[in-house]
């Protein structure tokens, strides 16, 4: 019986997967800058001739861009199909707020419960700064008197480092990809339930348990968790979107009189 060669695969075809699988997970996020590349070569080990051709295998694929004097970054193309006009569209439509928790209902949960099941330590010393960084914001928020943004920001950069903590490139590459709208959904929410003195620390309450259960590795009660919050979000919200549309009907009646 004749067997065949096993071929070696060249060192630039392998230096191309590993980088690959860097921006797939997500350790080189769209728009960075690659370390230049004697350093890189210095990181992997390799000689520079077999560096530059898997950057150029890269260039080719549309995954990272050279630019003249700048370095090369990872290309901005990456999340091109979830930052159109109809996204920033939908985000200026009152219902596609609920739209939005509807589906952050699918994406968060899932998030959570994979980080329940498979974050490690650093995963689990992330989340916990980034909680601990909305308590700050919502302090500086009633500080600066209705300052929502960065409230917002604080917000889903927790549930980015949940998405990461999932391991799961998918839903990671979504949320980022996402960023602008899931930030503009928070603090419109934000906004809203602001009205409510009672409503900040109730949630604040339920993404404490989320970030327990999470830490404390129980996917289920993660998941139960992360669908308790939103509905609560959505169920206050729908509240007031009621009493909203009762006024307005009682200023028509007073206006026809």
């Amino acid at each position: 019986m004749a067997y065949e060669k096993i071929k070696q695969p060249k060192l630039s075809d392998v230096i191309t997967a590993q980088l690959e699988e860097m921006i797939r997970e997500g350790s080189l996020r769209a728009g960075q800058k690659l370390p230049p590349e004697r350093e890189l070569a210095s990181q992997f080990n390799v000689s520079r001739p077999s560096l530059r051709e898997a950057i150029q295998n890269l260039e080719a694929k549309g995954l990272v861009n050279r630019r003249q004097g700048g370095g090369t970054f990872v290309s901005e193309d990456l999340l091109k199909g979830l930052s159109d006009p109809l996204f920033a569209l939908m985000a200026q439509q009152g219902e596609s707020q609920f739209d939005l928790l509807e589906f952050r209902h699918g994406i968060e949960g899932m998030a959570a419960y994979y980080a329940a099941m498979r974050g490690t330590k650093d995963d689990f010393k992330v989340i916990e700064e980034k909680y601990e960084a909305i308590s700050v914001a919502h302090i500086e928020n009633t500080a600066l008197q209705e300052n929502f943004r960065a409230e917002a920001e604080s917000v889903f950069e927790f549930y980015l480092a949940i998405c990461q903590a999932s391991h799961n490139a998918v839903i990671l590459q979504l949320a980022r990809a996402m960023s602008g709208l899931l930030i503009d959904n928070i603090e419109k929410n934000l906004q809203v339930l602001a009205k409510r003195p009672d409503v900040p620390g109730r949630i604040a309450h339920y993404r404490k348990r989320l970030m327990e259960s999470i830490i404390s590795g129980e996917p289920n009660k993660a998941w139960g968790a992360s669908h308790k919050n939103l509905a609560y979000i959505e169920e206050v919200m729908l509240n007031l979107a009621q009493e909203n549309s009762r006024v307005t009907r009682s200023l028509r009646r007073l206006q026809t009189r």
